[in-house]
């Protein structure tokens, strides 16, 4: 097969832009969970966190006729078929679902004066939830893939662009989120929007992902245009500030 095929350029610049698109929710969730870390382990854990969503997506890609066989049913509730990857989705979902919430929760502990602050997580643990997410992005992740595009090069290629372009902006993203408190709060609600449309998918019902990233997109940018006219507005009253005359 020619590679340099217009065919075959088209699939790996749009695959590529997919996975990158998919690996957001990825970011976002290994910022959320290494912000929880000592400073000095938290690059660690995003570099640890990112290879690990490249090696399951590898591993997986390489069990194309496993991962077909998941969407098999292998039992029925009444006339509902249940498959393998419906109870990965329902199970992957709620943990999100769970893990955003007791986030929030930490953040209103740990800022309440009344309260003991949020406790740290271990480099363990924070690896541990990793892992767990990355199993259910990296299954939707190549199930999309494989729906698109039949060529298990070009899928390859396309992972490892977006595990580097992951890499090169996964610190940017996280010192972003952990800067802004309000920032980290709107990216926890997305993974709880995330965990439960995956929950709604485990239940066969189709969520298109159009509208999903286009609401996360148009929130994100009223948050930053609220960042801005905050930043302006301090300045502004710095510069304005009366100076007090020396007696």
């Amino acid at each position: 097969m020619d590679f340099f095929s217009t065919e075959i350029i088209v699939s790996l610049i749009t695959l590529t832009f997919l996975e990158i698109v998919l690996g957001i929710d990825n970011i976002v969730f290994i910022s959320i969970v290494s912000g929880r870390l000592p400073a000095s382990q938290q690059k660690k854990a995003r570099v640890v966190g990112i290879l690990l969503a490249f090696l399951g997506r590898i591993l997986l890609l390489m069990a194309i006729n496993w991962i077909i066989g998941l969407n098999k049913p292998f039992f029925y509730v009444g006339d509902f078929a249940v498959s393998y990857r419906d109870l990965i989705l329902i199970i992957g979902g709620l943990f999100l679902i769970g893990k955003s919430t007791s986030e929030i929760h930490a953040r209103i502990e740990g800022n309440s004066e009344s309260s003991k602050p949020a406790k740290k997580l271990t480099m363990r643990s924070a690896i541990f939830q990793i892992i767990i997410l990355d199993l259910v992005f990296s299954l939707d992740s190549i199930i999309t893939a494989i729906g698109l595009v039949d060529n298990v090069v070009v899928i390859i290629i396309a992972i490892v662009i977006s595990l580097v372009t992951m890499l090169i902006f996964a610190r940017r993203i996280s010192d972003f989120i952990n800067k802004h408190p309000a920032m980290k709060i709107l990216a926890i609600s997305f993974l709880i929007m995330i965990g439960t449309v995956l929950v709604i998918e485990g239940f066969h019902v189709h969520v298109p992902k159009g509208y999903i990233y286009v609401s996360m997109a148009f929130a994100l940018g009223i948050e930053i245009v609220n960042i801005r006219i905050n930043r302006k507005s301090k300045s502004t009253v710095k510069l304005n500030k009366p100076k007090i005359a020396g007696g």
